[in-house]
């Protein structure tokens, strides 16, 4: 089952590398969101995951907004795009795996080296341009993944640009369940995982559920900073995930 799925996914890569060789030149800005959506879910499918919306909060994600979420897995860029496809900030070794690396810049991610002052101002104002152009903007606030159960305290920096862009921050709660309704141990890619050993145990694993609750958007009060709507959206996706964790 597992070189199945294997064979399955590599299949998978191989299409989206044809797709954004070949087609999404031909494409304007609403057809390759479409591609994206649907290879996304697709994606899921074939690693074995199925995505399941939870009942709170509406059941997409509201227009013209800043989306972020817990971090857990790489499957976490898939679920968020299979409902919404987004552009994602993410960290810049991302961009050397092989072929979702390359795909993930093709379908707009903006990478971030880690601790380069420079490269946040750089991502900043890249953030705040899209956001004015109306577009979908997402990033894991935690900066790294963190095992289920728990939430790290999140980066405040780039918060500000919905500040600076006047649009609602949308909390995002993420989580992986098995058919128990548990944690499901697979979905997790912390310590010293490989992207690779990542891969392989979710191929292995039966039953994953990603559970994806859209929150209420938090709009930025006039005498808030980053701080604050970074706390609050923080403190939305922790109860929500019944996750201990600090804020900043």
């Amino acid at each position: 089952m597992t070189a199945f799925r294997l064979a399955r996914l590599l299949l998978h890569l191989f299409e989206g590398l044809l797709t954004c060789a070949l087609v999404f030149p031909l494409l304007d800005a609403a057809g390759r969101q479409a591609r994206v959506k649907r290879w996304s879910a697709r994606m899921l499918e074939v690693c074995g995951v199925r995505l399941r919306l939870a009942p709170a909060g509406d059941t997409r994600i509201m227009p013209h907004a800043l989306v972020v979420s817990n971090h857990v897995s790489w499957l976490d860029i898939f679920v968020i795009n299979a409902l919404q496809p987004c552009r994602f900030v993410a960290k810049s070794d991302i961009r050397g795996w092989p072929l979702i690396g390359w795909l993930c810049e093709k379908a707009g991610t903006i990478f971030i080296a880690r601790g380069s002052v420079r490269d946040v101002r750089r991502i900043y104002r890249n953030l705040v341009t899209s956001l004015h152009d109306g577009e979908h903007v997402a990033f894991f606030p935690e900066g790294t993944t963190a095992a289920q159960g728990r939430l790290l305290p999140f980066h405040a920096n780039l918060f500000e640009a919905a500040i600076e862009a006047k649009v609602p921050v949308q909390p995002c709660a993420l989580r992986y369940l098995d058919r128990q309704g548990e944690w499901h141990p697979a979905a997790d890619f912390v310590g010293d995982m490989t992207f690779a050993q990542s891969v392989f145990a979710i191929l292995r694993a039966p039953g994953i559920e990603a559970q994806l609750t859209l929150l209420p958007f938090i709009a930025a009060e006039p005498a808030w900073d980053r701080r604050a709507l970074a706390n609050a959206a923080h403190a939305a996706i922790g109860r929500a995930l019944d996750a201990p964790g600090q804020p900043l």
